[in-house]
């Protein structure tokens, strides 16, 4: 036989299960963390964070066997519309065309209340965020 040892072994087992010898390979893979790890606590959680996404999805498609193909996707461009618009990176924005597009507008919700923008931590340097936001940084 002409291939040898080296080749029988690389053409039977393979590459994956020798990596697992080898170690975390930092340069390819990056660090370890513990949150990507974690699996969810709790089977609702996935569809907690995943809520807004899945009440769109709904919503166009019950759009769409109502009105036809047009309405989602007239809604969908202002959505994607609506979502460029935002404030100055160190103001806070509150996407309220968004909310008034969802119709949120009128609803009261856990983000209003606790998710005062007075007391957020991140404020940074007006000048240094543009510069970054911009490419100059």
């Amino acid at each position: 036989n002409s291939r040898g040892t080296s080749s029988l072994l690389k053409d039977s087992i393979p590459i994956t299960e020798f990596s697992a010898f080898e170690g975390h390979d930092l340069l390819r893979r990056g660090f370890r963390t513990v949150k990507s790890e974690l699996l969810p606590s709790h089977p609702l959680e996935l569809s907690e964070k995943n809520f807004q996404l899945n009440q769109d999805k709904t919503n166009f498609a019950t759009l769409r066997n109502i009105q036809g193909l047009h309405a989602p996707l007239k809604l969908q461009m202002e959505f994607r519309a609506v979502k460029q618009v935002q404030r100055f990176p160190f103001l806070h924005s509150s996407n309220m065309a968004l909310d008034t597009l969802r119709g949120n507008d009128e609803c009261i919700s856990f983000e209003d209340i606790l998710n005062d923008p007075s007391q957020s931590e991140v404020m940074g340097e007006p000048h240094m965020m543009m510069e970054y936001k911009l490419g100059l940084l």
